[in-house]
């Protein structure tokens, strides 16, 4: 018979090794024309919102110098990670922005912090963060929009990489892109930043616009990047 000494039971048997904490939240600013945003990130996250990447930082800018693109007009973002783009097009007066990003609860809690920070009390009206996967119903979406309206720009910051999902991302840009604008002469288009994180899969980041083109879609460059490893692209539908 084990003596008591012995007897170590299940608990101690099969102890647990403690877990090391999650990383702490990091803290990024952008320098804007006309103000400087604090972009909070979560501090790991296996959907790279943990992340600021340079392809956000320089969609920011061109948002910034082509106000164009958005003022007065529905904006949406895809997987928006820390939500720059989103953030600036909001402080210069976009008619209604939606932000969204896969639906965890960090990643959403995180991008209401980032709105309630950035965007002042006259505007933050006009922002909607809603967590969303892509290739599903845009009803929740659409629903942050008047009847019947559409969204006039869609903005996807460094998500072609992720080849698996061309496919879900161009049926949410198709059913949720306006046909018209609604407001100015600028085609309602979507406007994607990206660099080929994996060179030797360059190839497979552009079969997002090839797939695009076979569905219908005109592709151009959107803009003359400074940073030959990044690069623009503006797809629309129609002539």
């Amino acid at each position: 018979m084990p003596t008591d000494d012995a007897d170590l039971g299940l608990a101690q048997i099969f102890t647990e090794a403690s877990r090391p904490p999650s990383p702490e939240p990091t803290v990024a600013t952008y320098s804007g024309l006309t103000k400087n945003f604090t972009i909070r990130l979560v501090g790991s996250h296996p959907l790279w919102g943990n992340h600021l990447w340079n392809s956000a930082l320089a969609l920011a800018s061109y948002l910034e110098h082509h106000p164009q693109r958005y003022r007065d007009k529905n904006i949406l973002e895809l997987g928006a990670g820390g939500a720059l783009p989103s953030l600036v097009a909001a402080n210069s007066d976009a008619r209604k922005v939606v932000i969204t990003d896969y639906p965890d609860p960090d990643l959403m809690q995180n991008i209401e912090h980032n709105v309630k920070v950035n965007i002042d009390d006259s505007r933050i009206g006009r922002v909607a963060v809603q967590g969303y996967v892509w290739g599903r119903s845009t009803d929740p979406l659409l629903a942050f929009l008047d009847s019947s309206s559409r969204f006039d720009l869609i903005i996807l910051s460094d998500l072609i990489f992720n080849h698996s999902q061309h496919d879900a991302l161009l049926k949410t840009c198709s059913q949720s892109l306006s046909i018209s604008s609604s407001a100015g002469d600028t085609k309602p288009s979507v406007l994607a930043f990206y660099t080929h994180h994996r060179p030797h899969l360059a190839f497979r980041d552009m079969e997002f616009f090839t797939k695009a083109k076979a569905q219908g879609w005109h592709c151009s460059e959107a803009s003359k990047l400074p940073w030959k490893s990044f690069f623009s692209s503006l797809i629309w539908n129609g002539s």
